[in-house]
């Protein structure tokens, strides 16, 4: 007898297929039969034509620290997810010496915008390697299927310290790191994760360690994939990291290379599509490349106290290590606003922000008149330059304004064309980081209902197989990511008239009570993880035994 049974479903396979009905038989947390089940089951659940396809596979996370007080990673499973990577942009908090534990929070409340309140009273350090970082995730376990990232940040650190931070590694470092990076290959992490660009920023508006490497230390850590016969190498690129060098990468380590982060940007309208194609040329050589790009427009909201907009800014840099009134003073500063405005106004500049003033809105002020009002209205009302009415509004509330700014992936017909190219990856939730500024983690859903159902631009199947087969190929990721008998239980029951996530809202339930942004999943019926229902009509249920698993084992 099987466990469950689905019955009447539209079914998605995850790899492209027509849709088709049918039924899904599960036993034993694996699925036993996909088409017509006639064998009875311990529940059965008539889908009535809602549609079945495998749980998303979200490849672009930040839940390393909060996995540590959250197994239940909230928000993804309520929006589909049932499998998350972690460790992206090689922002982890493993390796880690007791030594660093505050200089590795004070960097990720910088560089991802996360709380160092609720990090320093939530995070549990039961470990100090990868290896036993990784095994504390299994004991511990959670909602979802984790695999994880070795970061290259936190492996300098840990070999460097301070200098990390200050200058290029020593051949000795760099033996050091790749011994550490192929240690945590062996203990079975899914690759190896960096960042060049100049938006990620440390503590004190330093640098990410990742940062400082030279291409010499790139490749030797790169390089060591292929020793370990397995594993991806994800970078977040910096607009001087050359696509020829990321190439010669993946002809060096033979490994899958995932490029992010590709987004729209309406200033440089073309650059994105350089670049995918780009991609698609060493691919066509026989060299794996994928570009990370976004299905959802990069809504920020920030305050002047954390505005991460801005902080890829060469001229920002004078204000980040700043506290106090030295800060504001600085913000209120002329030179320093004439060397910001200079450099927005600069063209071909690779930033978050570009200068479109008319997107960035208020979005909460005690002058309540001033909510829902772009910046360029309010300086034109007020006889100011943009980049003057906005810090002047930020400085009269002592910082306190929330300020919402559109800044890439603005245009749907542009964001269209990157998601139907094909070597693009449907990525870059960012789910666990930036958690008071957006929250894309429902962004399954998006291109579900959005994308699919709405303006057409994939067929379900085709978008389903974006958020479920193509990474599981791209990542390894052993029988998942398909409806197939003999693969894991992962599934996502939705009805696809109704399927979208929901608006963001603002919860305080980190620990010490600090905030972030939430949203809910709509149209969503089922989710399971391993044969485990985890989410019930877009309720998650408590279960005494939490369901996923930490992935250890990938296809070479």
């Amino acid at each position: 007898m099987h466990d469950l049974l689905i019955r009447n479903a539209l079914l998605l396979d995850g790899l492209g297929s027509p849709p088709t009905r049918g039924d899904v038989a599960v036993a034993d947390g694996k699925i036993m039969t996909v088409g017509k089940a006639a064998d009875a089951a311990r529940e059965t659940i008539d889908a009535d034509g809602l549609a079945l396809m495998p749980g998303i596979i979200d490849n672009h996370t930040h839940y390393d620290a909060q996995l540590t007080w959250d197994p239940w990673v909230s928000p993804s499973p309520a929006l589909g997810v049932t499998t998350a990577v972690i460790g992206n942009c090689g922002f982890t908090i493993a390796p880690c010496r007791p030594a660093d534990r505050e200089r590795v929070m004070r960097n990720l409340t910088q560089v991802e915008g996360m709380s160092l309140d609720a990090l320093r009273a939530g995070i549990r350090w039961d470990f100090e390697t990868v290896p036993q970082y990784l095994d504390m995730l299994e004991r511990g376990g959670a909602a979802v299927n984790i695999a994880a990232f070795v970061g290259h940040s936190s492996v300098r650190i840990y070999v460097m310290g301070e200098a990390a931070t200050e200058r290029a590694a020593t051949a000795a470092e760099v033996a050091a790191m790749r011994a550490i990076v192929l240690d945590a290959m062996r203990a079975g992490a899914i690759g190896f994760a960096t960042s060049t660009s100049p938006a990620h920023n440390g503590a004190g508006g330093l640098p990410m360690p990742s940062r400082l490497a030279d291409e010499t230390e790139l490749a030797t850590l790169v390089g060591s994939l292929r020793e370990a016969g397995r594993g991806v190498f994800m970078l977040t690129k910096g607009g001087h990291t050359r696509m020829e060098f990321l190439e010669h990468l993946a002809a060096q380590s033979g490994r899958p290379v995932v490029v992010a982060a590709l987004f729209h940007s309406s200033t440089e309208p073309e650059r994105v599509f350089q670049e995918l194609r780009a991609i698609g040329e060493a691919n066509e050589r026989g060299h794996r490349l994928v570009g990370a790009v976004s299905c959802c427009p990069l809504t920020m909201d920030f305050t002047l106290r954390s505005p991460y907009t801005f902080e890829g800014l060469d001229a920002w840099k004078a204000a980040m290590a700043l506290k106090g009134e030295a800060y504001a003073r600085k913000l209120a500063e002329r030179s320093f606003r004439a060397a910001v405005r200079e450099e927005i106004g600069r063209p071909g500049h690779f930033r978050l922000f570009n200068g479109e003033w008319d997107k960035v809105q208020v979005a909460e002020s005690s002058r309540h008149e001033l909510e829902g009002r772009s910046v360029a209205d309010i300086a034109r009302d007020g006889g100011k330059d943009p980049l003057d009415a906005m810090l002047d509004v930020g400085l009269a509330e002592n910082l306190g304004t929330v300020f919402s700014a559109l800044l890439l992936n603005s245009d749907d017909e542009a964001v269209g064309r990157m998601l139907r190219d094909p070597h693009a990856l449907v990525s870059l939730s960012d789910a666990g980081a930036h958690l008071t500024f957006f929250n894309d983690a429902g962004f399954g859903l998006h291109l579900l209902g959005h994308w699919s159902r709405e303006r057409g631009v994939l067929s379900l199947a085709e978008a389903a197989w974006r958020l479920t087969g193509q990474p599981a190929a791209i990542y390894g990721i052993k029988e998942r990511g398909a409806l197939r008998a003999g693969y894991h239980a992962d599934l996502l029951l939705f009805d696809a008239k109704t399927v979208g996530r929901g608006a963001n809202r603002r919860v305080s339930d980190l620990p010490a009570q600090q905030p972030r942004l939430i949203a809910e999943g709509r149209g969503v019926h089922g989710v399971w993880v391993n044969g485990e229902r985890i989410v019930d009509r877009g309720s998650v249920r408590k279960l005494e035994r939490l369901p996923g698993r930490l992935l250890r084992d990938f296809s070479a």
